[in-house]
């Protein structure tokens, strides 16, 4: 397993210092995402949800992967490479899915010729114009030493208003993503690609009259059956598998050897639903370093990377708060791999 970090909207930074500050701290590969995309301006505008322009090029992909690799870094996926609504309504099954899925597989086609082998993606719906994809029901809680963490709780989110124009029921999400599988999962084999899927976040049945499958171990189950297919894995986020209550070490146990975990978060969560908030990875309930044991041992030798941290006072762009994470990270996996031998040779 290795320590996998983020490439942030601060990359866009002419002096590349969020890259060096990834280096400095042992990082060895990272994961880009729609906010990192070469042509940001052009894909981030809601008026191009449905237009060819909503897609990355084989050349965007070499652009942000050189980027990388000049500062000494591998780039080996993008995390939800298209924003929200340019991928909504595949999730909504309306008329217009199919040109919204012509624009995933040929980003697909371009990971597959840029040199990127996985792109994570999730199964959610939020209200329109939203980017954040986990929808918190407080961002300022405060936290340990006084801390700013986010929070969710059920019986606030039981008051939002709908989301969409109408409840959208789990049997159509189901069919949603059988007719999205069965689409991509042809193209992304021949580019040699793997399409990870998040949990939803908050993992509960529904939020804003939208149901959510992606948040049981069972429906995971489904859903990679379903899939039939290697390449749809899993982003396997131990802080949402906490937030379901599961057994996370079961969980991450299973599915590590069938070989459908791509790459997994470290994210530190308190409780589970129905209330539930983020904490620093040492006060979360995840037994993280059980998990890293199962993982190790049931043969898992992707890279993990540590997400959604408090905020802490004065920490320019949570730089503070993953230093610690990655530190911790770090830790956890060298008493995996044993004790260091520094006898001479």
């Amino acid at each position: 397993m290795t320590i996998g970090g983020f490439v942030a909207p601060s990359v866009r930074d002419p002096q590349e210092r969020y890259l060096r500050f990834l280096v400095q701290l042992g990082v060895t590969e990272v994961v880009g995402s729609g906010q990192s995309h070469p042509r940001l301006g052009e894909l981030m505008d809601p008026q191009v949800a449905l237009s060819p322009a909503c897609r990355w090029l084989p050349s965007d992909i070499v652009k942000l992967r050189e980027r990388c690799e000049a500062a000494g870094l591998a780039m080996i996926a993008i995390e939800n490479p298209l924003p929200p609504w340019c991928w909504d309504q595949i999730i909504l099954s309306t008329p217009d899915r199919d040109r919204q899925i012509d624009n995933v597989i040929a980003t697909v086609r371009a990971a597959g010729e840029g040199g990127i082998s996985i792109l994570g993606y999730n199964w959610m719906v939020n209200p329109p114009g939203m980017y954040r994809r986990s929808w918190r029901t407080n961002l300022e809680v405060v936290g340990r030493g006084g801390t700013r963490v986010s929070e969710f709780d059920q019986a606030v989110a039981l008051d939002l208003p709908l989301a969409r124009d109408r409840v959208y029921v789990a049997d159509e999400l189901w069919e949603s993503y059988a007719y999205f599988t069965q689409a991509v999962a042809p193209e992304a084999e021949a580019a040699g690609v793997r399409l990870a899927l998040h949990p939803d976040d908050p993992p509960v049945d529904s939020l804003g009259g939208v149901a959510r499958i992606a948040n049981s171990f069972e429906n995971f189950q489904r859903l990679l059956t379903m899939a039939n297919s290697a390449a749809f894995g899993l982003n396997f986020c131990m802080g949402n598998w906490t937030a379901m209550g599961a057994d996370v070490p079961v969980a991450a146990q299973h599915f590590a050897l069938r070989d459908q975990i791509c790459y997994g978060h470290v994210q530190g969560v308190q409780g589970s639903v129905p209330t539930f908030r983020e904490s620093s990875m040492d006060e979360a309930d995840c037994d993280f370093l059980t998990v890293l044991r199962a993982l190790d041992a049931s043969g898992f030798n992707g890279f993990l990377a540590p997400a959604h941290m408090p905020e802490l006072d004065d920490d320019d762009e949570g730089q503070r708060a993953f230093a610690f994470a990655y530190g911790y990270l770090r830790g956890l996996l060298r008493s995996i791999e044993g004790p260091i031998d520094n006898a001479a040779g």
